[in-house]
């Protein structure tokens, strides 16, 4: 077969957790399934060494760019309204074209698969920026019909879908994400962990957030919660570390940690490199992350990849995730979160137990079983 894969959430300038689900189950297809041919479509008006920077970690599989010289931008406005073939560009030898980021454009060859994550917008619009509500509330219901099948990351999501687009139950399948298993581990050179802290200007134990600084993710909650945690432990809390880019609507977040007078406990990181990711993860007393509402999920399981116990919210996709192997609090409250802040420092047993437990479940979400799946799905189409 020949398939097609849309890039744009692999050269975008920050890459989020589509990307990474992209990378992982297209690199992880390309090695399975050589006989197929394969190629990452992008459109570039121009920088093409700079995109094909960002693609180059995930060529190397056997999928091949290609290029159409032409603004996607302009297309993706265009096409909204007016609908321009995308096989104009992109020509007609694809048998099926994936498209992970929500959107199918008009008059694509063969069969299309596009991936809906969630339905947060739907959900939660409050936490969503405006840019996203426009491109999902003019562009979603079309492109969702457009789509031969219409994979989505969870059985959570799955339902959330049904919910508001009751009319496409029957062609969603769940394919579930995965885990880098040789990125995501207990970290095999414990001497970089201090080195790594000290350039992050961390100092003794801390909790670790990792994800995007947003509403979306309960931020200011879990930060209300710490501050309840330093009232009851005083000067031997850990820190609170909040390693991520800014998402959007993030100043109430910055403005919680001064109003509690927590500027020298809570951390904000610079960026953090994909190579000081691994021993910043493993350093950690435990990973928290008490989001309001996820698709899947990822942070919290590559934190049990790499042994380190977490908490986690019991909303959404979270529960599918972790399983047995974390601390579940309730998102909507700061006693909740506080009191499993609170365990996981005092019980040491506990955290052990969790981290071996968490090790063995994230081995049970690979990329290579996630491709697997997404193999099934393109099988049925053809």
């Amino acid at each position: 077969m020949n398939i097609q894969f849309d890039a744009l959430p692999l050269v975008s300038d920050k890459m989020s957790g589509i990307g990474w689900c992209e990378a992982g189950q297209t690199m992880a297809l390309a090695k399975l399934h050589p006989e197929n041919s394969y190629s990452y479509n992008f459109f570039s008006r121009r920088d093409d060494h700079i995109k094909m920077e960002r693609l180059a970690p995930f060529i190397g599989s056997g999928i091949k760019p290609e290029i159409v010289h032409f603004s996607g931008y302009m297309y993706r406005a265009a096409s909204t309204f007016v609908p321009v073939p995308y096989s104009h560009f992109f020509g007609k030898k694809a048998d099926i074209t994936h498209f992970f980021n929500y959107i199918v454009p008009p008059g694509v060859h063969g069969k299309t698969v596009v991936t809906v994550h969630d339905m947060v917008y739907k959900a939660f619009p409050e936490t969503v920026r405006g840019r996203t509500m426009m491109m999902l509330n003019t562009g979603l219901k079309k492109s969702m019909k457009r789509a031969d099948i219409i994979v989505t990351d969870s059985e959570f999501s799955k339902r959330e879908i049904v919910k508001y687009f009751p009319q496409h139950e029957e062609k969603i399948r769940v394919v579930p994400c995965g885990v880098d298993l040789e990125k995501f581990r207990p970290c095999e050179e414990p001497e970089r962990i201090p080195a790594v802290k000290e350039s992050l200007g961390i100092e003794g134990d801390y909790f670790l957030y990792l994800g995007t600084i947003e509403p979306r993710k309960n931020l200011e909650r879990l930060i209300s919660a710490y501050n309840a945690l330093v009232k009851k432990l005083g000067e031997k809390c850990p820190k609170l570390v909040l390693a991520g880019g800014k998402g959007w609507l993030y100043d109430g977040i910055f403005a919680r940690v001064e109003r509690l007078g927590l500027t020298d406990k809570v951390i904000f990181t610079k960026y953090v490199p994909s190579e000081d990711m691994n021993p910043l993860m493993c350093g950690a007393l435990a990973f928290v992350f008490p989001s309001l509402y996820e698709g899947f999920g990822m942070p919290p399981l590559e934190a049990m990849a790499c042994g380190v116990p977490v908490l986690a919210s019991g909303e959404a996709s979270l529960p599918e995730v972790t399983g047995d192997c974390a601390v579940i609090c309730d998102a909507f409250s700061v006693k909740s979160i506080a009191q499993g802040l609170y365990r996981l420092y005092k019980d040491e047993a506990l955290r052990k137990d969790l981290s071996a437990r968490g090790l063995e479940r994230a081995k049970t979400f690979t990329w290579e079983r996630s491709a697997e799946i997404l193999w099934s799905v393109y099988e049925e189409l053809m």
